[in-house]
């Protein structure tokens, strides 16, 4: 049995082991890097990281001490401290524009400015993370000092934190530092039709690990039966489902499938010089012809109900181009149908407008093709909710570019997200926001912005999601063409903030060095302290914290948790060590926890979910009940697939632990977490703290 020195002790170490502190009073770029992945400030005592900036007085005999006791230090320039510890300048200089980053040397990182640094030398046990391009001298290195580390850079990251060095917190991570959060619900988009050899386990399985709930998987590939490839859909989606991450069909119309188009060239789609609209890698087709809609509804519906989906993403329904009326070879849409309606509604052929740069009908040309995208769009979804009421496991997300901070992409491509947010009150969908190519280029800050522009036009705050484009840009962008490192963490920081999910375009762009962070930056909590001799966490969407043996939340014995990770239901909670162990562990769960509880022989799950819940267990239970009626729902190994909606579920009667081992999927972290004494506060005490009174 612990003692309660041990206990007390474990949660001061929670708070201080992963919190930061700034010296001076300018601290720069610092709070946003470090925020980025979860780490907090320090509210007292000591913390584990902290940073010196260029002219901080950084003497060697208090600073070093502190490092050799387990801190880690930031240090920027050449303080006293790095000096002492056989970082020294050589008096020379070199112009810093490019460096290479041991973390992903194919990554070409270019600086906006250059810059003329001091060259220095690095101590023989140093690690050098990041060096000059042409000339290798460095410009970031590590250096392991008793049980702890110092970070040398020879300047500042740069005013937004990102500019200069993308992969610091990867540094700091390989120093010692580990994110005390992690978050699950993370969204990501799966294209497979050149990943067919690769083993749907392993894909899972680091997918998980990254934080990553649900994939939208490229479902225009799987629009006719196939064998082989429906046997490999089938594959992923059961590792998916083991390892509690749910399937989506991202169905992207007006492109239908490779056959379609060559099945059926009298329904496609034609652009303003009438040739056949294959534009980039999507082929389009005539959805405002009857019969054509008629057959791609018959074959979503047979796709719909041949797997095992979880939900059904309708994607980017609205047309070309993002170069507008001024590029006649991609401007859509112009087949016969559509050009039979503008003539009988306007007098004019289409066509002409569109080629006639004086035409007075253009503006009229452009009303149209917006309600016309508006009218596909409602005719789309009530389709998918017609689906829906023979599944009704399945959720509902539709993906629109946004169109509130660039409002250009009305005209451009007719898509007009005010025709469409009304919708969220006639039907049980997530409205995913992507951000148009126009605005790659700009900041993380955009997506705070975007969320208050949206949730000022609805009042479904709950069903808007941000979808983040992790792509090449083609703007002069710095100082990496695509978001990695420290902007990446920024980006999906703030967007997990502002809104209730984030998606990534897509899980194969994602930098294999990002990948242990991801789910970190993904984990957007508040708060983080100890109040009473308890931690509590605050957080809008529930997180997971690093934690090692039982624990008790809000009073009651925790049975959501893995051997590294204990998962928190949204709201401030209060967390402190037990003694007892539940009788069985909830390892993972995909849904929106609302409570859990664990007595001598049940263990209990409050949740209200869009979609549906799956809970991976670490022991069979002998039986399932489902709002006090017993149930048998749908197995994958020993992950059990729950209904969509507000529900309890108990588990009880457990038989020995499952043949089938359970996967942790928790932060890489090894965390050593040990704790404290002091008396326990009661119930009603940690209540009044934690609760904030309205």
């Amino acid at each position: 049995m612990r003692s309660l020195a041990k206990i007390s002790f474990l949660l001061g170490a929670i708070v201080h082991a992963e919190s930061f502190q700034i010296a001076g009073e300018d601290h720069g770029p610092w709070p946003a890097i470090l925020s980025s992945i979860g780490l907090v400030p320090s509210t007292g005592g000591a913390a584990k990281l902290i940073v010196l900036p260029n002219g901080v007085s950084a003497a060697a005999s208090t600073w070093r001490p502190r490092i050799e006791q387990g801190a880690i230090v930031v240090v920027e320039g050449q303080p006293e401290l790095a000096q002492a510890l056989g970082f020294k300048a050589t008096g020379n200089r070199v112009v810093v524009r490019q460096i290479r980053d041991s973390h992903d040397e194919a990554v070409p990182i270019i600086w906006e400015r250059a810059l003329e640094l001091p060259i220095y030398t690095t101590p023989p046990d140093a690690v050098v993370f990041a060096r000059e391009r042409w000339s290798s001298t460095p410009v970031a290195a590590g250096l392991r000092v008793g049980k702890g580390a110092l970070l040398w850079i020879p300047v500042t990251p740069g005013e937004k934190g990102h500019e200069r060095f993308p992969y610091l917190l990867q540094a700091l991570r390989d120093l010692g530092l580990e994110p005390p959060f992690r978050s699950g619900r993370l969204w990501a988009f799966f294209d497979s039709s050149y990943r067919l050899r690769a083993d749907p386990d392993y894909m899972a399985d680091r997918w998980r690990a990254a934080g990553i709930g649900a994939l939208q998987v490229a479902a225009w590939h799987y629009h006719e039966p196939d064998p082989q490839r429906d046997e490999y859909l089938a594959k992923l989606i059961d590792a998916c489902h083991r390892r509690a991450i749910l399937v989506y069909a991202w169905i992207e119309l007006p492109h239908v499938s490779e056959q379609f188009w060559n099945d059926h060239p009298e329904w496609r789609e034609k652009t303003a010089l009438l040739q056949d609209a294959h534009l980039d890698w999507r082929k389009l087709m005539n959805l405002a012809n009857r019969d054509c809609a008629r057959e791609v509804k018959r074959g979503i519906d047979a796709l719909a109900h041949r797997f095992n989906w979880d939900g059904l993403n309708l994607a980017e329904l609205y047309f070309e181009s993002l170069e507008g009326i001024d590029n006649a070879s991609r401007f859509t849409p112009f087949n016969d149908d559509v050009r039979a309606e503008f003539r009988a509604l306007h007098g004019a052929d289409p066509v002409a407008v569109a080629r006639d740069a004086s035409s007075a009908l253009r503006p009229k040309l452009l009303e149209y093709r917006a309600q016309l995208a508006q009218r596909m769009q409602e005719e789309w979804l009530a389709e998918l909710s017609r689906i829906r009421k023979q599944r009704p496991h399945l959720d509902l997300v539709l993906t629109h570019v946004d169109d509130k901070f660039d409002t250009r992409m009305r005209d451009l491509i007719g898509a007009e997200s005010a025709r469409l947010l009304p919708q969220l009150d006639k039907h049980d969908f997530t409205f995913l926001i992507e951000d148009p190519a126009t605005i790659w280029h700009l900041g993380p800050q955009r997506y705070p912005q975007i969320a208050t522009r949206y949730k000022a036009a609805t009042t479904q705050h709950a069903r808007l999601a941000i979808d983040i484009n992790i792509v090449e840009r083609y703007q002069d962008v710095y100082p990496t063409k695509q978001q990695t490192g420290i902007e990446l963490f920024q980006l999906v920081n703030l967007s997990a903030r502002a809104f209730s999910r984030v998606a990534l375009y897509f899980e194969s762009s994602i930098r294999k060095t990002d990948l242990p962070l991801l789910s970190s930056a993904a984990a957007a909590v508040k708060r983080l302290e100890r109040i009473a001799g308890r931690l509590v966490v605050d957080s809008d969407h529930g997180a997971g914290i690093a934690w090692q043996g039982p624990a008790r939340v809000n009073g009651k014995l925790w049975p959501v948790a893995n051997a590294e990770t204990l998962w928190l239901p949204p709201g401030p909670v209060a967390i402190e060590p037990a003694k007892e162990t539940p009788p069985m562990r909830v390892l993972d769960f995909n849904g929106d926890l609302v409570s859990a509880s664990a007595g001598r022989e049940s263990v209990e799950l409050s949740y209200n979910s869009t979609h549906r819940a799956v809970a991976v267990v670490d022991r069979e239970p002998e039986w399932i009940e489902i709002d006090g009626a017993r149930a048998s729902p749908e197995r994958a190994g020993n992950a059990i697939l729950l209904p969509r909606g507000q529900h309890v579920v108990t588990f009880g009667g457990y038989t020995a632990p499952s043949r089938i081992q359970a996967r942790s999927h928790a932060v890489a972290a090894r965390t050593s977490l040990v704790t404290v004494t002091g008396a326990t506060p009661s119930t009603d005490a940690i209540s009044s703290a934690v609760i904030p009174p309205k």
